[in-house]
């Protein structure tokens, strides 16, 4: 009786891809994605790879992380001094209820660059995104422009598309036929550190 063996399949000496070669240069892994959601999850992935680029900060927001609350004081503060009397605390401030409304939807982004300085947002700030709000006309937002990440105000003016600088010192990008522009979320608050 003859055996016969056949090799198909397996690992095999010197094929496929070599590691870390590929657009993320790390490993990558395959899984199955929801129909529903192939299109987020393509943006979500455009978006990272234009951060591969440019140098972009994206911070996801952790729903499993330990809340945080500092106290709030029921005083305003003014522009002079203080009373001493006015120091009663009124509450405690979690700043992720306070400053995330979609958990499952929000990312931070740190700023780079000036072009929106007029808009409060410097070097280094912190943007709190959600991408599940819409992307309406005057919203600051996170975009990705050709591969490239950006955050400028949306202007929409029949049918034509602009995204704005709040720098005069910068041009304004003009969404032109045959531009790939992806809205990935609504910039809702900035977080600007003084020290």
């Amino acid at each position: 009786m003859n055996t016969i063996t056949q090799n198909h399949g397996g690992a095999r000496t010197g094929a496929g891809r070599k590691k870390n070669s590929g657009k993320f240069k790390e490993d990558t892994k395959v899984m199955r994605v929801p129909v529903s959601l192939v299109d987020q999850v393509k943006s979500t992935l455009d978006v990272y790879k234009s951060q591969l680029k440019s140098d972009v900060n994206v911070f996801e927001f952790d729903a499993n992380a330990p809340s945080l609350s500092i106290p709030i004081f029921s005083s305003r503060v003014q522009a002079g001094f203080p009373s001493p009397a006015d120091d009663h605390l009124e509450d405690r401030l979690d700043l992720n209820k306070h400053l995330i409304h979609h958990q499952e939807a929000t990312f931070f982004v740190r700023a780079q660059g000036e072009s929106m300085l007029n808009a409060g947002i410097h070097p280094g700030d912190i943007l709190v995104v959600d991408k599940s709000l819409p992307a309406k006309s005057s919203k600051i937002v996170i975009a990705v422009v050709d591969g490239e990440f950006t955050v400028k105000r949306l202007h929409k003016y029949k049918g034509k598309i602009t995204l704005k600088t709040e720098n005069p010192e910068f041009d304004d990008i003009e969404i032109c036929e045959g531009n790939e522009l992806i809205i990935w979320g609504v910039v809702t608050s900035v977080i600007h550190q003084y020290a």
